[in-house]
């Protein structure tokens, strides 16, 4: 149903995980870009009477999942719209991964059952529409960052927690230490330019297949590139030094947003430069209730 207004009341959206690093981003859209269209209602956080439903929770996947897609198929829910990851596509492949490749083989050791919780969304929106017809469909966001992330340096996202040691590091005068060598390469994805892009899928996207939801290929950057930049934004003078008896991970995930491009060919990332320096005032300003 996209944003179409149900007669006798609003058109509700409930977002799941609505507190967390993409439902924040959402949140800002919706009501500070004027991102809510008449006749609707968000409901953050949760809800029994969506309309229609985002869910970005991330914990006990699989329960999350099916619960979430039996419940609004009971409920008669018109459209979810489920967030996946780019860690889901196969180890071994080509590159760029595109959206038809998610099932060729598994997927690298360190994601394993993350991964296939993940994958099997895609499997069950198919299920649900062939069964039932219903608009179940889901986005695969390439690395996120930004305000509200998980800045934790032991388990946080890549961008984020090295924003956190990069922070220490310049508060106790000592050296930032990178884990493995800085080469692997990574697309990065601002929060808020996700938030739009999500909003975009709940209302126009129609089809069942997921969608890429990506900088393009020529805006990857390494690691090492990535921690030159938080550097420079949180104005760090000291050394930085890449420990390479750690794993680097994935040495690349380059995504293709071509099928993104086909229906948004104008759409305007915000500069992976500009949203670091962005992220880490926010970081900063916010540290005493940061995710850390």
């Amino acid at each position: 149903m996209g944003s179409e207004i149900k007669a006798g009341g609003p058109m509700r959206v409930l977002v799941t995980g609505g507190s967390g690093l993409v439902g924040k981003a959402i949140e800002h859209v919706v009501q500070q870009e004027a991102g809510k269209l008449e006749g609707e209602e968000w409901i953050f956080l949760s809800s029994k009477d969506g309309d229609l439903v985002l869910t970005l929770s991330q914990r006990d996947n699989i329960k999350i999942n099916d619960n979430v897609l039996q419940t609004a198929h009971e409920m008669g829910v018109t459209k979810v719209v489920s967030c996946l990851s780019s860690c889901i596509f196969p180890d071994k492949t080509t590159y760029p991964i595109d959206e038809t490749m998610i099932h060729n083989g598994p997927p690298h050791d360190s994601n394993f059952g993350y991964s296939h919780a993940k994958r099997m969304i895609d499997v069950q929106n198919r299920a649900y529409f062939q069964q039932y017809g219903h608009r179940y469909t889901a986005v695969i966001p390439t690395n996120v960052f930004g305000p509200y992330d998980n800045f934790n340096i032991e388990n946080g996202h890549v961008l984020s927690a090295l924003i956190n040691k990069t922070y220490k590091a310049k508060k106790d005068g000592t050296p930032v230490i990178v884990c493995g060598s800085g080469a692997p390469r990574r697309q990065f994805i601002y929060s808020l330019d996700l938030g739009r892009l999500i909003i975009w899928a709940l209302r126009e996207y129609k089809e069942i297949d997921p969608i890429i939801l990506s900088v393009g290929e020529e805006d990857e950057v390494s690691i090492k590139e990535a921690v030159e930049m938080i550097a420079n934004a949180l104005d760090f003078k000291g050394e930085i030094h890449f420990d390479t008896t750690l794993s680097d991970g994935q040495m690349r995930k380059t995504a293709s947003n071509a099928k993104l491009r086909r229906y948004l060919p104008n759409f305007t990332y915000t500069p992976l430069k500009e949203a670091i320096k962005m992220t880490c005032d926010w970081f900063v300003a916010n540290y005493d209730i940061a995710r850390t």
